[in-house]
């Protein structure tokens, strides 16, 4: 198995399949602060990131939304005083895709980097 990190995301469409449950379960240990939720019926993974300042936490967006778009995949961010929420799912798709655990690897990299 790979490292997420060293993945790159592949264009998504509609009836891509969603990442099986075996891969989830395979590639956990790799993102093991995220969690696996539901979100209006659709799944995500998702993470809160902790900062002592609401600049700090505005620099990770930052970086978070350049990678997004450098990998043409894009999250939900929801940017606090002192914290930043994440979140990664499929929207074409309305589940999880590896995309999004690649995504979820990489903003763990960013954070850790900081």
């Amino acid at each position: 198995m790979s490292e997420l990190t060293q993945q790159k995301c592949t264009a998504c469409r509609v009836g891509a399949p969603s990442a099986t449950s075996e891969e989830i379960e395979a590639y956990k240990p790799q993102i093991p602060d995220w969690e696996f939720v539901e979100v209006d019926g659709v799944p995500r993974v998702q993470r809160e990131y902790s900062f002592p300042d609401f600049v700090s936490a505005l620099a990770f967006t930052n970086k978070v939304g350049a990678l997004a778009e450098e990998e043409g995949h894009h999250p939900a961010i929801v940017l606090e005083w002192g914290k930043v929420n994440v979140a990664w799912w499929t929207h074409k798709i309305k589940n999880i895709h590896l995309n999004d655990l690649i995504m979820a690897a990489k903003t763990d990299q960013i954070f850790n980097d900081r």
